[in-house]
Order: structure tokens, then C-alpha cells, then sequence
């Protein structure tokens, strides 16, 4: 549409207004060679530009200057920590000690060898493999490898991680300006790189993990599903559940949302419509009605106005049967009732989605479980404290916006609003949560066991520090949902946050094990859609993360130790 705009203004530059004359090809009789020209904006465009001209002042970049802006900084962030990565931990560490050799085999060529250690499907593989042989002809050339497996080395395949770093980054950028049109470039290529700093993501960033590569193939599904690109979308939906198999929660989510942005497309119709009923109604189209009809007492007068109003008001409820509606149930009752009218389109729309689900179904009938290794230990628990943990963590991180009086007086407000149905919710809320803690609230024996990781120090000085501990951290759980939901709910439907959260709990509640960064895909579905205005926000996360970040790899890097019971070097690592 900006495209079209500029043009627009080039052709009346360079031309004239007589490039400003159109023709309507509506009008009868009307073509180009014989209907006299007209003069001015077609009507087509109208609204669009009376939009930009309500933008104030809106300073632009050229998309692919704002990609290559995000693109540069996000690579200048990257290389030199690679580096000095690669010069500490030369070697594979912690999962890498899976992964790393995994993906030689397939460099190999070795197709049939699998650890049965190794819980997620080879999808990173395979794209380290595609990596890999575009940069092979380069290096075989200055002689840095003898053959394509030599090039499969530790520090090559992490910085697989490092692209798909600089992808993702990309990717939110442009679901930034695809979800606020009207914001500034340089605002929005400033959150993209903040956003690209989230510490759980840019940490694993150096390491040949699962983490990066997956976020990026969800975003990728996501970004084209809001561009109406529903078979491309699927496409990367299956690459996204290739590298992790829970991704098939968020590949069901992308679909869900596609089915609300058609109904609301639909309902945007409607609503033109409306508004030609009403005007209609204004000016008193119905009077036709009242032809060839007598009316010879008030009774029968009486009747007819009575029918003549009813037909009205069955014209609008026709129409738009929520037009004074806005609660959760009514947007469902609205989006089934649009759906079901449209049934066949959205099947063809979304069959491609379909059709991943119903193939994932049969993977997991056929492998008795949704990991394909280690089936012991990452099997399927009600772990619903993970829920309340991902609500705290991603509050945490996102402090400014949900810890400031302004947000609590905002959030009392909204409990207070309806005392009776704040109760109620608060009551719901502090009772299911205390059932989490109590009876869902599982220890695993990594966790235990493992003092490599963050969760563990948490779990034993935090959570576990006294037996009450953990229920005196409940209304922090509760608040954070609480102010999660209420910032979502601003600016997104009742029901795309509905599905957002069921979303969360399908993915969170049946993983055992408390690992951070399993967080990362909820945390960037929250924060892309939550409406943070505030600059000074952006920059206190900015500089959050940047704290963090050099915390935790200094960590990693200067400050390893050593097991007795096992030789080696460890380190510290989310």
C-alpha cells in the first residue's frame, strides 16, 4: 500500500494532475476510450490515504533497510561472543554431546545411526545440513576443510545457531510492523534488537541447541499466517515440529488464529453493511414497504410501523448478531456461527494444517510417545506448577510494564469493576493455583540432581527454601497471569488470548521438568502482541538483558568448577 502511495505521488510529480484522471469502469457505457475522464483520488483509495494522512508524522525506512539494520546490529552482537565461545569451550558441552555428533553422522552421510538419547526429531539436523553445503564449496576452495564431514565441526554447527539467530531477528521485526503499521521504523527495528537480547534465547545462541532453530521456525509459520499465506505457513509448521515436536501446540495455535483473522475479516464486511442498512434506515429506504397497501384505521397503521421497525431491526441483527456484544462468549459465539457459514473455505484454507496434525497423530500412535528418546525421563506429567512458574518468569522479564503501581491500580480496577465476579475470579484463581502448588508441583531428578543449571539453585533457595515458601509465592503467580492476560487483552481479542493461554498450558503442563527456555516461544507470542508504548520501558529491557546476558555468560565462561564423582570441566548454563 505504501508502494501504491509513492507511486501515486511520483506520477502527479512527474506528470501532472492529468495523471490524477481515472475512469469508472462501473458506470454504464463507461471504458477508457469513450467515458469522460474524472479528476482526483479514486474512491478505492480513499480510505488508505486518509489513514496515512492521519499518521503523525511517521518517519519511514524502506523495509529492506530495516531488515538490514536489525540483520547488522544483531550480527556485530553475535560474532565476537562466538568467538570467544568457541576459544573457551572448544568442545561439545552439556547437550551439545548429543547433538554435535548426531549431526556429523549425517554429514557422513550415515542416515541410519541414532542416539536413543536424543528425545527430538532430526529437524536440526537437516538444516545444518543445508547450511553446511552452502558454505562447503567456499571453504573447500580456501582449503579450510578437506571434505564436507570436516566442515561439520563444533564451532560450524553452532554457528548454524548464530543465522538462525540473525533470521529470527528478522522475522520480528516484521511481525512488528505487520501488527503496528503505523510505527516508526527506527522504533520498531530498536525492539526487534532488544527483543533478539531475550537472555534465553541469545544465550543458546553459541551453543548447538534446539532453541533457536525452533523459535525461528515458529515465528517464520506465524509471520506467514498473518500474511494470509496459510500452505507456505504449513510448510514451515512441519520444519518447526521436525526440530521440536511440542511446536505441534503452536502450529495449532497459528491455525486458530488464521480461523480469527477470517472471521474478523468477515465481520469487517458486515459491518460495511451494517452501515449501509443504517443509513438506509436513516433516510426511510424502507418506505417501500408501505406501497400498495390501504391503510384505513390507526390499528392497521399501527401494525405496519410495527413491522416495518421489526424489519428493521431483524435487517441489523442479520447482519451483525453482536453488535452490542464484546464479552469472550460472544466473540465465540460470532467466530462459530461465521465459521460455520464459511465451513468449506476455512477447511481449504487450513486443510494443510490439518493434514500436519493428523500426520503428527499418527507419528505418536506409531512411537508410543511424543519424545523419541529417553522415554523414562520426559515422560508426560501434570506439572501444572509450570504454569504459574512461566507467568512469574516472563513477568520477570518484562518488569516495567507489569510491576509499576500504574499496572496494579489497573488491575484492581479491572477485579473491582464487578465485585461479585472479581471475587469469584480471585477466588478460582488462589484455589486452583494452591492445587497446583500442592499436588502438581514435581521435583524431577535432573533438577535435583543437577547444579549446572539455574532452575536448580531457584528450586532449593527459593522454592523449596521452607515449606512454606512456595504457597506464600501464589499471589505472585496470580498477579502475573493476571496482568499478563489483562496487557493481552487490550489489544487482541478475548478469544485469540483464550487461545494463546491454552496454548501455554498444552505446551508447559505436560514437561516435568523445569527448564527456562522452554519458555522462549510463549515469552515472544506475549511480548509481540502486548501494546509496550513506553521507550523508556523498552530501554530498562534492553538494559536488563544486556545485564543478564553478560552475567550469565560470563558464568559460563570464567567461572567453571568440577565434579568428583566425574572428570571433566562444568559450567554454568540456564
Amino acid at each position: 500500500m505504501y508502494t501504491c502511495i509513492i507511486l501515486h505521488n511520483m506520477i502527479f510529480t512527474d506528470e501532472g494532475p492529468e495523471a490524477g484522471n481515472w475512469f469508472d469502469p462501473e458506470t454504464p457505457g463507461s471504458s477508457t476510450a469513450s467515458s469522460p475522464p474524472r479528476s482526483g483520488v479514486h474512491p478505492s483509495m480513499q480510505d488508505q490515504l486518509s489513514i496515512r494522512a492521519m499518521t503523525p508524522n511517521r518517519k519511514t525506512l524502506s523495509p529492506s533497510m530495516g531488515r538490514t539494520a536489525v540483520a547488522s546490529v544483531v550480527t556485530l552482537c553475535l560474532i565476537p561472543v562466538h568467538l570467544i565461545v568457541n576459544r573457551f569451550v572448544p568442545d561439545p558441552y552439556m547437550d551439545e554431546i548429543f547433538h554435535v555428533p548426531q549431526a556429523q553422522h549425517y554429514c557422513r552421510g550415515n542416515f541410519t545411526s541414532w542416539d536413543p538419547l536424543i528425545t527430538t526429531p532430526p529437524g536440526l539436523y537437516f538444516l545444518s545440513l543445508a547450511y553446511i553445503a552452502s558454505l562447503f564449496p567456499g571453504l573447500f576452495c580456501m582449503r579450510a576443510v578437506p571434505s564436507f564431514s570436516d566442515s561439520c565441526s563444533t564451532s560450524i554447527l553452532r554457528l548454524n545457531n548464530g543465522v538462525l539467530s540473525v533470521v529470527c531477528s528478522i522475522l520480528v521485526y516484521e511481525i512488528i510492523i505487520h501488527l503496528r503499521p503505523s510505527l516508526d521504523d527506527k522504533i520498531a527495528t530498536f525492539r526487534a534488537v532488544v527483543l533478539s537480547l531475550y537472555p534465553l534465547h541469545w544465550f543458546f545462541s553459541f551453543l548447538y541447541y534446539t532453541d533457536v532453530a525452533s523459535l525461528t521456525a515458529v515465528l517464520a509459520m506465524y509471520l506467514l499466517v498473518l500474511k494470509k499465506k496459510y500452505i507456505f505457513s504449513s510448510l514451515l509448521g512441519t520444519v518447526s515440529v521436525l526440530v521440536r515436536q511440542t511446536n505441534i501446540i503452536w502450529l495449532l495455535f497459528a491455525a486458530c488464529t488464521g480461523v480469527i483473522e477470517f472471521a474478523q475479516s468477515h465481520l469487517k464486511d458486515r459491518e460495511e453493511e451494517i452501515d449501509k442498512v443504517r443509513t438506509a434506515m436513516q433516510n426511510d429506504d424502507f418506505s417501500d414497504i408501505h406501497k400498495g397497501f390501504t391503510v384505513n384505521s390507526k390499528l392497521r397503521k399501527r401494525r405496519v410501523n410495527n413491522g416495518v421497525r421489526n424489519q428493521k431491526k431483524h435487517a441489523v441483527a442479520t447482519l451483525n448478531p453482536m453488535e452490542h456484544s464484546s464479552g469472550l462468549l460472544d466473540e465465540i459465539y460470532s467466530i462459530v456461527i461465521i465459521s460455520w457459514n464459511h465451513l468449506l473455505e476455512i477447511l481449504v484454507l487450513l486443510s494443510p494444517f490439518l493434514m500436519v496434525f493428523a500426520a503428527f497423530v499418527a507419528f505418536v500412535c506409531w512411537n508410543g510417545s511424543i519424545v523419541l528418546g529417553a522415554k523414562d525421563a520426559h515422560a508426560v506429567s501434570p506439572h501444572f506448577a509450570q504454569f504459574l512458574y512461566y507467568g512469574v518468569v516472563s513477568s520477570l522479564f518484562t518488569f516495567p510494564i507489569h510491576f509499576s503501581f500504574g499496572q496494579a491500580a489497573t488491575l484492581s480496577h479491572q477485579l473491582l469493576k464487578n465485585r461479585l465476579l472479581g471475587f469469584l475470579q480471585g477466588f478460582m484463581a488462589l484455589a486452583l493455583a494452591f492445587l497446583s502448588v500442592k499436588y502438581f508441583s514435581i521435583a524431577h531428578p535432573y533438577l535435583l540432581a543437577d547444579n549446572r543449571h539455574y532452575p536448580f539453585y531457584l528450586w532449593r533457595k527459593v522454592i523449596n527454601r521452607h515449606w512454606s515458601t512456595k504457597y506464600l509465592m501464589i499471589p505472585f503467580y496470580i498477579y502475573s497471569w493476571f496482568s499478563i492476560v489483562c496487557n493481552l487483552a487490550k489489544n487482541q481479542k478475548k478469544l485469540w488470548v483464550l487461545v494463546y493461554v491454552l496454548a501455554c498450558a498444552a505446551t508447559l503442563i505436560p514437561t516435568p521438568l523445569i527448564e527456562f527456555r522452554y519458555y522462549t516461544i510463549p515469552f515472544f507470542f506475549m511480548v509481540l502482541h502486548t501494546d509496550i508504548i513506553d521507550n523508556i520501558s523498552w530501554l530498562l529491557l534492553g538494559f536488563l538483558y544486556l545485564c543478564i546476558n553478560f552475567f550469565t555468560m560470563y558464568m559460563f565462561l570464567f567461572r567453571p568448577f568440577s565434579w568428583a564423582h566425574e572428570a571433566g570441566t562444568q559450567r554454568f548454563i540456564w
